[in-house]
């Protein structure tokens, strides 16, 4: 804990806000979760990541927290822009299995994803448990704020104050830059119900006083977030590209429901900070999920790379900058964890002292400040490299700062050894073991000087993917 303010940049305001919880001693933060009829990318996982860290920061300022992430299993349809077919309903028909089944299977992987990157959340609500309370809120802002067309449910976007602010939607002179489309009042309105097509049946329809169907992709963030957090809760989290349309529309029903004025008092939204982080690019273009074999999690495992290299990776990079993707800077980050790991590992038989010794106590305030503005992990993880390499400093000491300051990063530096970070790659066609006996052999060639014996050695383990690297200052002696 620390008592450097923790400033944040709220996207709804774009400003740099000091935090000021809404219920004392409490830290109630929703992000915006996956549409589960699919992996996820990793570009989706750093918003996990991201919204991990905020709620890692919170606890260490001594904040109880609540932390909610949603499973769209329901209602999201092929654009964000709230046209096209339900995602689910489509990944079910192209399977051949039932909608129910595409969901649990994909949140099962995306649940084991994050164990994987250390994201701490256990709440993970699905739409579909909310429909019955999606359609009382429905009822209750229909007639002032929607509208029916056959197709279902609209929202009209001009009955609420500030529409699109989140967005920057609106001209000076705060006229939407939208056109009227056929059916629609506004351009911009949106699905609070969708009625199934008169023939059809879908696997996920609920009766409605608007007919069968299915709730908007948008209604989900508002019910569970008024349910699980009350409003106004403190923090929004989710991708940059949920500020264009889906927190605008969330932040419009939040309007309509709790009778509020406009975005002058950003507690009318329904959340005091709206926070947002930028994308993960990838030149190639296969972090997209219709490019084939796309950029997950998995696949950096299959690659020989450990899952927390990406989390570092992350957090070598500030939230809202842009991050570009590359495997050598996967690698970079990998190799930079193993030599904080490595540093730890002397740490870790030495009983927990003092943290607060003298010697220390620059690092601790630069990595507190940090922390504090807005989430600076960059600078952070240098706080911690720093705090690592000074010298007659008693072991436990270290091992009690260090541990604090992983509390934030995530990185679980005291439960990681050297060989967790050596991952075997798929395609590997040598064990482990059969490795170290090689490299065994070479050094006892190498010391009766028998060179060309170590040089074949050598040879050969490279034709099986396998790289030596003598000299290595890490003493990572291979690497497939």
């Amino acid at each position: 804990m620390t008592d450097t303010p923790l400033k944040l940049f709220n996207s709804l305001t774009r400003a740099i806000e000091v935090f000021e919880p809404v219920h004392p001693g409490e830290a109630r933060v929703y992000s915006c979760g996956p549409t589960v009829y699919n992996y996820q990318h990793i570009g989706n996982m750093r918003a996990y990541v991201f919204a991990d860290t905020l709620g890692r920061v919170l606890q260490w300022k001594g904040y109880k927290l609540t932390h909610v992430i949603n499973i769209t299993d329901v209602g999201h349809l092929t654009s964000d822009a709230d046209e096209g077919e339900d995602k689910m309903e489509r990944m079910a028909a192209k399977e051949g299995k039932s909608a129910w089944d595409i969901a649990k299977f994909y949140q099962e992987d995306f649940e084991r994803d994050l164990a994987r990157l250390n994201v701490q959340s256990k709440q993970h609500p699905r739409a579909t448990e909310y429909v019955e309370a999606m359609i009382a809120w429905g009822e209750k802002i229909a007639d002032k704020h929607c509208y029916e067309l056959d197709s279902g449910l609209y929202f009209d976007v001009s009955t609420v104050a500030d529409y699109g602010r989140l967005a920057r939607a609106v001209t000076d002179e705060g006229e939407g830059r939208i056109d009227t489309v056929e059916g629609k009042r506004n351009a911009a309105d949106f699905a609070i119900w969708r009625k199934t097509p008169a023939g059809e049946t879908r696997q996920m329809e609920w009766d409605s006083p608007w007919g069968k169907g299915a709730p908007g992709w948008h209604l989900e963030c508002s019910v569970m977030g008024e349910k699980l957090l009350g409003f106004p809760f403190d923090i929004h989290t989710g991708g940059i590209d949920h500020r264009e349309i889906h927190h605008p529309n969330e932040i419009a029903q939040n309007q309509a429901y709790c009778c509020t004025g406009g975005l002058d008092d950003a507690s009318h939204s329904g959340a005091k900070i709206w926070m947002h982080n930028n994308f993960l690019v990838e030149r190639s273009g296969k972090m997209s999920k219709s490019s084939g074999e796309f950029l997950r999690l998995q696949l950096l495992v299959d690659k020989g790379y450990h899952p927390l290299a990406y989390r570092m990776m992350c957090l070598q990079a500030h939230y809202r900058s842009e991050l570009e993707f590359s495997w050598e800077g996967l690698g970079a980050a990998l190799t930079r964890l193993k030599r904080i790991v490595m540093a730890v590992e002397r740490l870790k038989d030495a009983p927990a002292g003092d943290p607060l010794h003298q010697k220390l106590a620059p690092m601790r305030a630069k990595f507190a400040e940090a922390v504090s503005d807005d989430l600076n992990t960059a600078v952070a993880l240098v706080a911690l490299e720093e705090a690592l390499t000074v010298k007659k400093v008693d072991a436990g000491i270290k091992r009690a700062v260090i541990e604090d300051m992983d509390a934030v990063l995530g990185l679980g530096l005291f439960g990681l050894t050297r060989t967790d970070l050596r991952i075997r790659p798929k395609g590997a066609q040598i064990t482990a073991a059969e490795i170290e006996a090689e490299l065994i052999r070479r050094k006892e060639a190498r010391m009766a000087k028998d060179f060309a014996t170590s040089d074949a050695i050598r040879e050969s383990l490279g034709e099986k993917g396998v790289e030596v690297m003598d000299g290595d200052p890490l003493g990572w002696e291979w690497k497939l």
